[in-house]
């Protein structure tokens, strides 16, 4: 099968042809279908992440969608979405024709025609545990409660969007985005953000645009991106409010004064995925899929065929890919 393949840690992958892959004792075969390139594929195969350097050849892609060809637990031909470990663990991923993968990394989708307006499977891949995070970020760590005010970090990636539109659904009484000019603040507008703030300059000057956005009022914040965005955050956070991080693309420290905290009695909460139970996971794949069919949630992205992968994969890692990639095998 065709595939794209990581060499040699550090290096982009290439195209190149894997075995077919096949199933056993509770596992599943999949025939792919779109499957995205995400900052955790890229993360693995650098050879830098906590995980340790991947065994290599491997072949990427942390999750995607498909069609069971082969399984004793999922019904044969149904459309699903799967999770791979890919990069942190022996085996192969999603970035190509077919994978296989333990039964319990496999979540049933509706059709994608379903009377329900289950999105198409572009539209799944490039929501995916993306959506998931976001909503377990709102849902899980926050609790996010009815008219609270909301700011997301980093607004413009695709936890960022998706968080912004699962927040208004629901029922957070103000959204405001967070992140950089030009296309990323256009991606956080479409997403549904009320209003969008530059997050670079001076920590001070970040906190007063962040504070006079939220209304003077900010209880809950999705952060991506750590660093001094976060810094600017937790300065404008009202009392009892709630951060909680899920990435450092802004850097790996910030600093944060304790008088602060303990005045407002904040509270810095970490979310990663790999915590969540099975149950949990589809859970919130369900639960923003629901919400993207009803046109609440959405993340821009494009499809580039799996022969262009490691152009993509390029575009992803210098940050010139104007929104999320899907690969389509």
């Amino acid at each position: 099968m065709r595939a794209l393949v990581v060499v040699s840690p550090g290096q982009p992958p290439v195209v190149d042809t894997r075995p077919e892959p096949t199933s056993g004792p509770g596992t599943t075969l999949v025939r792919l279908t779109a499957a995205p390139v995400v900052p955790l594929d890229l993360l693995c195969a650098s050879g830098t992440s906590y995980f340790g350097a991947p065994a290599t050849p491997y072949v990427p892609g942390v999750q995607g969608v498909g069609v069971v060809e082969a399984s004793a637990a999922h019904l044969v031909g149904s459309r699903v979405f799967v999770s791979t470990t890919a990069g942190m663990a022996p085996g192969d991923g999603a970035h190509a024709e077919r994978v296989v993968v333990p039964d319990g990394a496999v979540t049933p989708l509706p059709t994608s025609d379903a009377p329900d307006g289950s999105p198409d499977d572009a539209t799944v891949a490039a929501l995916g545990l993306s959506a998931v995070a976001a909503w377990a970020c709102l849902v899980l760590r926050a609790r996010l409660a009815a008219g609270e005010h909301v700011l997301v970090l980093g607004a413009g990636g695709a936890v960022g969007q998706a968080a912004l539109g699962a927040a208004r659904s629901l029922g957070a009484a103000r959204v405001v985005a967070g992140c950089r000019p030009g296309t990323a603040a256009d991606r956080a507008r479409a997403a549904g953000a009320d209003v969008v703030v530059d997050t670079t300059g001076p920590v001070g000057e970040v906190a007063a645009r962040l504070a006079e956005a939220c209304g003077g009022r900010l209880d809950v914040v999705v952060d991506p991106v750590w660093g001094a965005p976060a810094e600017a955050a937790l300065a404008a956070i009202s009392p009892g409010g709630r951060l909680v991080n899920l990435g450092s693309a802004a850097g790996e420290t910030a600093t944060l004064g304790s008088a602060l905290l303990r005045s407002r009695s904040a509270v810095v909460l970490g979310h990663t995925n790999n915590a969540l139970s099975a149950s949990e996971r589809d859970e919130g794949l369900r639960a923003m899929l629901d919400l993207a069919g009803r046109g609440e949630v959405r993340v821009a992205h494009e499809v580039v065929p799996l022969a262009e992968g490691p152009r993509a994969w390029a575009a992803v890692g210098d940050g010139t890919a104007g929104s999320r990639v899907v690969l389509a095998p």
